[in-house]
């Protein structure tokens, strides 16, 4: 039988065969770096989750938002801002947003038209039923096509038929802009 006590064999107690040793303090730097390394990836992986969720919300978010694709100032006979038009044709809806006092009379309504270049007549988009500051109207993008102008005059009560045209000089125009896409 071999006996194997510590005394007979050789124990090496340099670390290395090159005779270096590393001192405890680099020992301590290594484990401090790669535990900044392995914060500095957690930290970066979670603001890359945030990110994406940031992302998703505000496109939700901008589905649900008005999509402006007509606008329109429309200015009384001094030049001074009125009237803003909007349309929103996912909404189907022309928002009406007025930028004065101006309210018509107790037997009189406020009605808006669309003028087109040229020979053909004026259309009616409705009537501006609310004293409120906004006002929507239902509108098709059909209604706006070929369209360069918008309008309000002031009519009897209730307003006038397209056949019959407006009756007193424009109270209100302004040129309709298409918002670029």
């Amino acid at each position: 039988m071999v006996d194997t006590s510590p005394s007979d064999t050789q124990v090496s107690t340099q670390p290395y065969a090159t005779g270096r040793t590393v001192s405890s303090w680099w020992r301590l730097v290594a484990v401090a770096l790669m535990v900044a390394l392995l914060v500095g990836w957690a930290a970066s992986a979670s603001m890359y989750e945030q990110l994406k969720a940031q992302i998703g919300h505000l496109q939700a978010k901008l589905q649900v938002l008005p999509q402006v694709r007509y606008v329109s100032v429309l200015l009384d006979d001094k030049q001074q801002a009125a009237l803003l038009i909007t349309f929103d044709p996912t909404a189907g809806v022309l928002q009406l947003q007025r930028l004065n006092n101006v309210a018509e009379g107790p037997e009189d309504s406020m009605q808006v038209w669309a003028l087109s270049g040229g020979s053909q007549p004026p259309r009616s988009l409705g009537l501006v039923l609310s004293r409120y500051k906004t006002l929507q109207l239902p509108a098709k993008i059909d209604d706006l096509s070929g369209v360069t102008e918008l309008a309000i005059s002031v009519e009897e009560k209730g307003g006038v038929s397209d056949s019959q045209g407006p009756r007193l000089p424009y109270l209100f125009k302004g040129w309709l802009v298409q918002k670029a896409i």
